[in-house]
C-alpha cells in the first residue's frame, strides 16, 4: 500500500518540472531519490553500529601478524 507524501518548491522549480513534465516522471524520480537516501542512512547507521560493536571488543591482532601470514603462504608454494 502506498501513501501519499508532498512538499513545497519555488514556484520557478514547478514551472520548470511542468516544462520537462513529458521527458520526466517526477513521481518516479522523487520516489529512486527518496529510496536511495533512505538506504544510505540505513547503511550509515549501521557502520556506526559496527564501529561501535568493534569498539567494545577486547580483542587484538597480535604484532607482525599479517607478515607471519604472506611469509606462511609464500613458503606453502
Amino acid at each position: 500500500m502506498s501513501e501519499v507524501v508532498s512538499f513545497k518548491v519555488k514556484k520557478e522549480i514547478k514551472e520548470k518540472m511542468v516544462k520537462y513534465k513529458d521527458r520526466v516522471n517526477w513521481a518516479d524520480e522523487l520516489r529512486k531519490f527518496v529510496e536511495e537516501k533512505i538506504k544510505q542512512l540505513e547503511a550509515e547507521e549501521n557502520f556506526i553500529k559496527i564501529l561501535k560493536e568493534l569498539e567494545k571488543s577486547d580483542w587484538s591482532v597480535p604484532n607482525n601478524f599479517s607478515v607471519s601470514l604472506v611469509r606462511e603462504c609464500r613458503d606453502s608454494r
